[in-house]
């Protein structure tokens, strides 16, 4: 029976406005996709990174937490990649040569996990450089959704970077449980060798980007690229002297900077507690649904509340609840009746809902930061910054982890490190008013349009997902790209 016309019209319509949240599809925005899709996907790796890091190598959960900090270091200099890739294009092209690379490095540096790495040193360094390629693919798509943001109106803000966000998160619940099974039936290199497999992904659908050559008169003038380079630090330069930018950046520093107990929690669950790869798991596809929950929520009811009420109240919720590990490291759960495993499904799943909500709004401002001509260089600087945060919150915590004397056998101490931890999550709030007030978005829209050299007053998240996954952490507010 064939289906009228206009039946298909509405078909069609409906996915677009329901899948694609009123985003046409493309092939370009299938390559976008893509890519983020593949960095959820990575999260296959993420327990056999972290039972090969403690049980192959033998390292300390102070160790690990220092170790995660240094693997953030090619987030932080995003900017370099982003400068990169926008004045120094490769056979005349500025996006699809970048991401063909990065797919390479990533597939090189899981081979390496899978065979030759045998040390701490080496470890950190092959997972330096996966962390790296990723680095490197997300500052290229994070540059294409920029400007396709800047062409939304008001009512689509924060369409294409839920959608982006929902399919990595997607990427990451396909992948979820599995991460846990395989390691029940292979050993941690066996899933570095399937794993190694996903990057080259990103290389094989680079060239479905819309991209158009640089202009051969151009390429040919040798002063053409120390000209778009100068042009790029100008502009550059003038977007991040504003108030309306670094002031809500900061806010955003000291909100990830905050110590983290990951780590030392990971060693408990599986030591302590004895949680199986398997359960670990289920775990993961528990908080990988519950970041789609999250990034609906937000899309559905949230998109247009104040930034500042959002970050005040998911910060204050996020420490309160995250309190409740208290009742898992103290074992009084179990006084209650509560088994181990049921208590922390649950409490993933609300931290990570949480953690997504106050997510998905730094997407959208930090998006509406950056100037025609300079995307990806003052993107990346914006998310490096945060990053950078996400590095200074892991090495904090890996101090006070060694400070409380909490090892792989001993977590006497583990009930202060969640307090301290979930305590300061609070420190940051007094400076709330440094972020953009209910109006602004309106008026930044305005500057931007009037001139493609200003910029608007907004900001941006933490993480890529990849990190955040490899990480280990429960409720990551990131994260994440």
């Amino acid at each position: 029976m064939l289906v009228p016309s206009s039946g298909l019209s509405k078909i069609k319509d409906s996915v677009k406005e329901k899948i694609f949240f009123g985003n046409e599809l493309t092939t370009e925005l299938i390559a976008i996709l893509t890519v983020y899709f593949v960095q959820g996907i990575l999260g296959l790796a993420r327990l056999a990174v972290s039972f090969f890091l403690k049980d192959e190598l033998g390292l300390s959960p102070a160790q690990v937490s220092a170790m995660l900090g240094v693997v953030i270091l090619p987030w932080t200099i995003k900017p370099l990649f982003g400068f990169i890739s926008d004045g120094l294009p490769i056979f005349g092209y500025r996006r699809r040569p970048y991401l063909v690379l990065s797919g390479i490095l990533g597939a090189i540096s899981w081979v390496s996990l899978a065979t030759i790495v045998h040390t701490p040193i080496a470890a950190t360094i092959a997972i330096a450089l996966s962390s790296l390629s990723v680095a490197v693919s997300d500052v290229i798509v994070d540059s294409l959704v920029v400007e396709r943001a800047r062409s939304e109106s008001q009512a689509e803000a924060g369409s294409l970077q839920s959608l982006c966000w929902g399919t990595l998160a997607l990427g990451g619940l396909i992948t979820a449980y599995f991460s846990g099974v395989l390691l029940e039936h292979f050993s941690t290199r066996t899933v570095f060798w399937i794993t190694a497999s996903f990057p080259l992904m990103v290389s094989a659908i680079a060239w479905l980007i819309a991209e158009s050559p640089v202009s051969r008169d151009a390429s040919k003038d040798e002063n053409s690229n120390v000209q778009s380079i100068g042009h790029q630090l100008q502009q550059t330069r003038k977007a991040i002297a504003q108030k309306a930018i670094w002031l809500p950046t900061a806010f955003l520093f000291l909100w990830q900077a905050t110590p983290t107990a990951d780590s030392a929690f990971f060693f408990f669950t599986t030591n302590e507690l004895h949680f199986e790869p398997e359960f670990l798991g289920r775990v993961r596809l528990v908080t990988s649904v519950a970041s789609l929950v999250g990034i609906w929520l937000f899309q559905r009811f949230l998109k247009t509340v104040s930034f500042r009420v959002i970050f005040a109240w998911s910060t204050i919720l996020s420490a309160v609840l995250g309190m409740t590990m208290l009742l898992l490291v103290t074992h009084t759960n179990r006084a209650l009746g509560i088994d181990d495993h049921w208590f922390s499904l649950g409490d993933s799943l609300i931290l990570t809902v949480m953690g997504q909500i106050a997510h998905m709004p730094v997407l959208v401002l930090a998006a509406r930061l950056c100037p025609q001509g300079v995307e990806a260089t003052l993107f990346a600087l914006l998310m490096s910054i945060t990053n950078l945060a996400g590095l200074v919150s892991h090495e904090l915590g890996a101090g006070l982890t060694y400070l409380l004397g909490i090892t792989e056998t001993n977590f006497n101490a583990l009930w202060l490190l969640v307090i301290i931890t979930n305590l300061s999550r609070l420190l940051p709030l007094p400076f709330i008013n440094w972020l953009p007030a209910a109006d602004s978005q309106k008026e930044t829209s305005t500057v931007l349009t009037l001139q493609p050299a200003s910029v608007r007053n907004e900001e941006q998240p933490f993480v890529p997902e990849f990190v955040s996954e490899l990480m280990v952490q429960q409720p990551e507010s990131e994260p994440v790209e």
